[in-house]
């Protein structure tokens, strides 16, 4: 189980220096908005868009969101301003780029105390590094960078990702051994939703549990495909049912569709439906 219960299917990138940006998202259908103060703020806007960003969150207005502040890398000469500004900030976590060991979570720890930390896994580092990133006591979610990862590897970009996939998969397992939330790295042409869907099929495929994006016509694809289908759904109830009726008989074995049901599939199938719930509490909001 995460350390993160609630859904993350889709965690929106929002320019933490842009007033109409920050209003809009308030409306928006996202389950996450990382305010992003690194990438998306120019170098000479970093130390006015840390007052727009915590007066908007003061505001408030972003409902039940997941709310996640990217700072600027400690290296740099914003980094630990940003970070001392955020404790005060009303977000749920802190974001921090480029984090290659879990040194870099204990500096940043070390001004932030108690609040739950993200990681950007953008290097091949990083990857190296995951399964030891993922144990740090105070992460609670790793986000891919996978635009910085192609880079640093020298790779074409393929609609397969094949270059990408064994970092890829090194995170998933770091974060699925220590109970931790992962997200998928964005999809940068935003409007060919074909192209973004077989993206966002294959990263739920691998066991990501919702995708980054860089902009709102990304979110009805993102919510789709990170939801369990009807198809899904209706499996997991049935499963339930033949496994219950199987205990309370006390003979032979659960059989669904031809397949038999086990302690295994039976749990998988309660998760599906709790997250459905969590999904339906969302959107009653």
């Amino acid at each position: 189980m995460s350390k993160i219960t609630r859904p993350l299917r889709s965690v929106l990138y929002i320019p933490g220096s842009k007033d109409r940006a920050l209003d809009k998202a308030r409306g928006l259908p996202a389950d996450a908005i990382i305010f992003d103060l690194e990438d998306a703020v120019i170098p000479e806007e970093k130390a006015a868009a840390r007052e727009t960003l915590a007066q908007a969150l003061k505001d408030g207005g972003y409902g039940s969101r997941f709310k996640v502040v990217r700072i600027n890398g400690l290296d740099t000469e914003w980094g630990a301003d940003d970070a001392r500004a955020a404790v005060s900030m009303d977000c749920d976590a802190i974001l921090l780029p480029k984090v290659g060991s879990p040194d870099d979570l204990d500096a940043l720890a070390a001004i932030t105390g108690d609040m739950p930390l993200w990681a950007m896994m953008e290097t091949p580092g990083a990857m190296l590094n995951a399964a030891a990133i993922g144990a740090h006591p105070k992460l609670q979610c790793m986000v891919m960078g996978t635009n910085d990862l192609n880079k640093d590897l020298q790779t074409r970009v393929r609609p397969d990702r094949l270059p990408l996939l064994t970092g890829l998969g090194l995170c998933v397992l770091a974060a699925k051994a220590n109970g931790i939330a992962i997200i998928d790295g964005v999809y940068n042409a935003f409007k060919d939703d074909e192209g973004h869907r077989v993206e966002c099929d294959q990263g739920r495929d691998m066991g990501f549990d919702g995708k980054t994006l860089i902009h709102p016509a990304q979110l009805d694809v993102a919510n789709e495909a990170f939801s369990p289908s009807e198809a899904e759904a209706d499996l997991a109830r049935r499963q339930i049912a033949a496994f219950d009726e199987m205990q309370a008989t006390g003979q032979g074995v659960a059989v669904v569709d031809g397949r038999i049901v086990e302690n295994l599939h039976v749990a998988t199938a309660r998760e599906t439906l709790a997250k459905l719930d969590a999904i339906a509490a969302l959107q009653a909001e």
